[in-house]
């Protein structure tokens, strides 16, 4: 499948991307913006942040704005107010994605822990759930929306010892298929995305023996997310795409 977009594709679009600090959300934030982008910086470590902020800028593209959030302690209201500030500061709201996550915990079922579980749910499941919502009402001002969630190949199928990670993204594929029915006749359009194995952080913590070099990095895989952003992917709705499909 060729993922290509025009160098331009994303401009005048004001972009929310979660979990924008480092890995998958830092390179989708970088590269949206250098398709002419305004993007939204969120994720709990403003250091982190802020070094993804100063490369955008540093490369001369759209200036961006960061929200620190915390999304394991965040309410309802907060998400209502952050949605708030950007509509008087931006006036529109083109894009969202969802791309903080946690791992938790890799073990038996019989041994997650409830915080745990309560931990991966809420930033893996409620908080996008709860943001969803607050950011619909400003997405549908827009001619042509995009929302897009993270799933993962333990979305699709569930695994051993994959506990609350995998339940949460089986929750997040139902969630957004839910929202694509319900959004069909509109112009915003929801997918989801599973990125397969990436040399992240995450992926480290999860396979701490695996050669990262064999990985492919969030470079590699940033096409499919530009295009379902863009003009270019207009006709996709519904859909969980695997960046790394298997040959």
């Amino acid at each position: 499948m060729d993922y290509s977009v025009s160098a331009d594709a994303l401009k005048d679009k004001v972009i929310l991307v979660t979990g924008a600090g480092d890995g998958i959300g830092k390179q989708a934030a970088l590269s949206f913006a250098q398709h002419g982008a305004t993007v939204i910086l969120l994720g709990r470590t403003v250091k982190k942040l802020e070094q993804t902020y100063d490369e955008i800028e540093a490369a001369g593209y759209p200036q961006p704005a960061i929200i620190p959030l915390d999304m394991k302690g965040a309410s309802k209201q907060n998400y209502v107010d952050m949605i708030e500030t950007i509509e008087g500061q931006f006036g529109h709201l083109d894009g969202l994605l969802h791309n903080a996550s946690i791992l938790g915990v890799i073990s038996p079922f019989d041994q997650i822990g409830e915080d745990t579980y309560d931990d991966v749910m809420q930033v893996n499941v409620k908080s996008q759930f709860l943001l969803t919502q607050a950011a619909l009402p400003l997405l549908r001002k827009s001619d042509d929306a995009r929302i897009v969630f993270t799933s993962s190949t333990v979305g699709h199928v569930g695994r051993a010892f994959w506990g609350t990670y995998a339940m949460s993204k089986f929750a997040t594929e139902g969630m957004m298929q839910v929202l694509a029915d319900e959004l069909s006749d509109t112009p915003i359009k929801v997918n989801a995305i599973n990125p397969g194995g990436t040399r992240t952080g995450m992926r480290a913590k999860a396979f701490p023996a695996e050669d990262s070099g064999l990985l492919k990095t969030p470079k590699d895989i940033i096409p499919l997310y530009l295009y379902l952003m863009s003009p270019e992917g207009k006709d996709v709705r519904g859909q969980c795409i695997d960046a790394q499909p298997k040959k």
